[in-house]
């Protein structure tokens, strides 16, 4: 497999894998600006008035997955946060919280709450 092709199965198990848990689905591969300093999630669920941004990591192992969410990404994710918010104020009054979705294939999937901030 590709790393596109890769990539697109892991969102996909990864979203499958939060609306089995009462997360719906916001947004996809949501992105904001161009180049270096772009922001940009996998996924942008909601469940009650939470909205979480998740990043979707695969590798080998899980613990590659966690450990390849670098500051510098992070970061990243959190200005495409802050764009999502702003373009969409009818979730101003909710909370926020940044999750990660680590998946090893065949199909182990960990779900981490409050990954960072």
């Amino acid at each position: 497999m590709s790393n596109y092709s890769d990539g697109h199965l892991a969102e996909t198990l990864a979203l499958n894998y939060l609306r089995l848990k009462g997360y719906s689905l916001l947004a996809k591969n949501f992105v904001t600006g161009r180049g270096t300093l772009a922001g940009e999630v996998d996924l942008i669920v909601r469940r009650g008035k939470t909205i979480v941004f998740v990043e979707v990591k695969k590798r080998r192992t899980l613990e590659e997955a966690a450990y390849s969410i670098l500051p510098q990404q992070q970061q990243r994710i959190v200005r495409g946060a802050e764009a999502f918010m702003a373009k969409n104020p009818q979730y101003a009054g909710f909370d926020m919280r940044f999750d990660a979705v680590l998946i090893k294939l065949p199909i182990f999937i960990q779900h981490l709450e409050n990954a960072w901030f």
